[in-house]
């Protein structure tokens, strides 16, 4: 245990748009921000080739300048960006009281505020050639990514109500979209399922898995099995949507925060305000609707203004911050 506690008007624990969107107006009202970045620096977007979907980048931008980006900007304003991952954690349950949290499994951190922007993971199958090609043709985002496809044909995994949302999507722009399902049934509500069923260039395969991504630099096709039969077949495709589920990064809060059976957190109404004063949760580590970059963004931002609000209310910034809230 470090010797030294560092103490801090707000931690914000996490990168990636939201993390940085809080870094960048809790700077600007002064709270003096400490990020804390995890182990994946930039989030998710670091490992997407092309954002074009993002407000204010009429020519898109790759995933890992625009993470660059935000972190300038934060800094730009006093945020200090630290590489280095909480590990463990004990959130006060009093108004105005200290949570406390480990940095590294040794540095001792006291904060006032804490934006959690911890994300969430995608699960991916986890096959050589699936993992080699994320990036090249692999994204478990239709919504990011299936621009890219459109008028190709392409394929998704999954079979839950995210992957018949997603086929969906992809069938309204792509020549032909292939759904793999691996037992003999899908999961998702029946309306999703006549959605699915509905859609005449949208293929369901049942009991089939994905055997290999085909291709080298790029996706070039797919060879299923047939879980049942054990027979494989190969397809043409250019893109692979993987669409099983995410897992939040919110472990460390578990007993403490109110969080759903998935793990996701559980905020206050339309605020980030989580079931502990002081603390407040924004992006995907929060958020298992919408999941995107600019969603994310929109509640970092709240994060931090509700940080702000909430020291003004236990008296904790200046007076004439507190005068602006009538507290």
């Amino acid at each position: 245990m470090s010797e030294t506690i560092e103490r801090l008007k707000t931690l914000i624990i996490g990168s990636g748009p939201a993390g940085y969107t809080a870094a960048i107006y809790a700077a600007r009202a002064d709270l003096k921000p400490v990020m804390y970045t995890g182990m994946e620096p930039g989030g998710q977007l670091t490992t997407t080739t092309e954002v074009d979907n993002f407000p204010g980048y009429p020519e898109g931008i790759d995933g890992p300048t625009m993470m660059v980006q935000l972190q300038q900007q934060a800094e730009r304003f006093g945020t200090e960006v630290r590489i280095g991952m909480v590990t463990a954690c004990e959130l006060s349950t009093e108004v105005g009281g200290i949570h406390k949290v480990t940095v590294d499994s040794g540095k001792t951190i006291e904060a006032e505020t804490v934006i959690i922007s911890t994300g969430a993971t995608a699960k991916y199958l986890g096959i050589p050639s699936e993992q080699r090609l994320r990036g090249g043709g692999v994204s478990a985002c239709a919504v990011c990514d299936g621009f890219f496809y459109k008028g190709q044909d392409v394929a998704i995994v999954g079979a839950g109500d995210t992957a018949a949302e997603e086929a969906s999507y992809l069938a309204n722009i792509c020549n032909k979209v292939t759904m793999l399902v691996r037992k003999d049934h899908m999961r998702a509500s029946k309306a999703m399922q006549h959605r699915v069923n509905s859609l005449k260039n949208i293929e369901v395969r049942y009991n089939t898995e994905v055997d290999e991504v085909l291709g080298d630099q790029v996706v070039e096709g797919l060879r299923m099995v047939n879980n049942k039969t054990g027979k494989k077949e190969d397809i043409e495709i250019t893109g692979l949507f993987i669409a099983i589920g995410h897992k939040p990064n919110t472990d460390i809060f578990k007993g403490q925060l109110d969080m759903d059976e998935t793990g996701y957190l559980i905020t206050e109404g339309k605020s980030t305000k989580t079931n502990l004063p002081g603390v407040f949760a924004s992006g995907d580590a929060q958020d298992k609707e919408y999941r995107q970059a600019v969603t994310a963004a929109g509640t970092g931002c709240m994060a931090a203004l509700d940080a702000e609000r909430y020291l003004a209310s236990i008296g904790s910034v200046e007076e004439a911050v507190a005068d602006n809230y009538n507290l």
